[in-house]
């Protein structure tokens, strides 16, 4: 398989913010098209179509058309729609120097598709780069890259927010927190810290509305491995992070408590590869059977068959993904098809993924604007 050469990874993250304002343009959507909403890193002043744009998805052939910015909003790195899909959160990653905090947008999700401003709260700190929702969709979950900080906010009736718990992880000039993890029975949080190289572990209580520190607060990784985003088997037993810093993947055991015991890591990259990486995301397919990971610098997919059983990995090979700075994919839902947004080279590639071995096959290369973030209207 086609591998890219390595490329410096670069990220532009612009330290002023700018008034959002909203498209109200109408589109039709055909019965067999889907639609994935486009989060994107912005780069002119004005954000004249820039922002939240979106893309059809023919759900048979697994094609991609590109549509116009629905909303102008400065850096929305991560996108979530909620559980009943009215509404849809966007952060607006902010940071440098004069930034005092980064943003969380609401917005209604219109019968055609369009987004209608409900409110934005600020995150209480820069960088916010991660969202999550409980099942309910009545909380939701913010984690700031700088800080130290992940905001919990409650749901207005409406969709909107209203803050209601910071949680302030130790050695916050250090910590880097890079996303937010409930477990399917939303008792357990695990939040993915790049900085301190922990996973920190919370009890949630959504009816009796209490988040308190676990017994066994956090599990320590390898120094300098940094994790990055963490996601749980569909058995509720295993769980895995990818860390950004090492290029590795570690899996875990989950006991009945949520506590994590690390039973493996294993590489993103192949033996050959000596140059600059640093690792991205990481989904595993509806079915359990297959998990993927985003390498940044070797610009590639990592391909892994989970072992139901034991839930470790073994590696299936690297498949390039035509483009620089992979940093969010998604998985369709009926498991045929994957879509990497390739942040530098401004492309959204296209695979159909073999059921029977999980190899994937490129089959679209289309232009977009800075992508970082697909999220589908399942």
């Amino acid at each position: 398989m086609a591998l890219i050469k390595t490329k410096l990874i670069s990220f532009l993250i612009v330290t002023t913010f700018i008034a959002t304002s909203c498209s109200q343009k109408n589109y039709n959507i055909n019965k067999d098209e889907q639609v994935a909403f486009i989060g994107s890193y912005t780069n002119s002043e004005s954000l004249e179509n820039e922002g939240i744009y979106y893309v059809t998805q023919n759900e048979n052939t697994g094609e991609l058309v590109k549509g116009e910015v629905l909303a102008s909003i400065k850096n929305p790195s991560f996108l979530k729609i909620s559980p009943d899909k009215k509404t849809l959160y966007a952060v607006s990653e902010l940071s440098g120097e004069g930034v005092e905090t980064g943003f969380l947008y609401a917005y209604i999700i219109g019968k055609e598709n369009q987004l209608s401003f409900i409110n934005k709260l600020p995150t209480n700190g820069t960088a916010p780069c991660h969202i999550t929702t409980n099942n309910s969709g009545n909380f939701i979950f913010v984690a700031n890259y700088l800080g130290g900080v992940v905001m919990v906010y409650e749901t207005l009736e409406n969709g909107g927010l209203k803050e209601f718990q910071k949680l302030e992880l130790d050695n916050p000039i250090k910590s880097h927190a890079h996303s937010v993890t409930l477990s399917a029975d939303n008792k357990h949080i695990y939040i993915a810290d790049l900085g301190n190289d922990k996973i920190w572990m919370y009890n949630f209580n959504a009816k009796e509305k209490t988040i308190q520190k676990a017994k066994v607060p956090f599990v320590k990784l390898e120094d300098g491995s940094g994790p990055r985003h963490f996601v749980i088997a569909k058995d509720g037993e295993h769980a895995y992070v990818v860390n950004e810093l090492n290029s590795t993947i570690t899996t875990f055991n989950i006991d009945s408590d949520g506590v994590l015991q690390p039973i493996q890591n294993i590489s993103t990259l192949p033996d050959s590869y000596h140059a600059s990486n640093s690792a991205a995301d990481i989904h595993i397919t509806n079915s359990g059977e297959y998990l993927y990971v985003s390498n940044r610098g070797h610009n590639s997919l990592a391909s892994y068959k989970m072992d139901k059983k034991s839930g470790k990995l073994t590696s299936l090979g690297y498949t390039s993904t035509d483009g620089e700075t992979p940093r969010n994919f998604a998985i369709s839902t009926n498991d045929d098809f994957l879509y990497v947004a390739n942040q530098n080279s401004g492309n959204i590639v296209s695979y159909k993924i073999d059921s029977k071995n999980g190899f994937l096959t490129p089959f679209q290369n289309l232009k977009a604007d800075t992508p970082v973030c697909i999220e589908f209207m399942r």
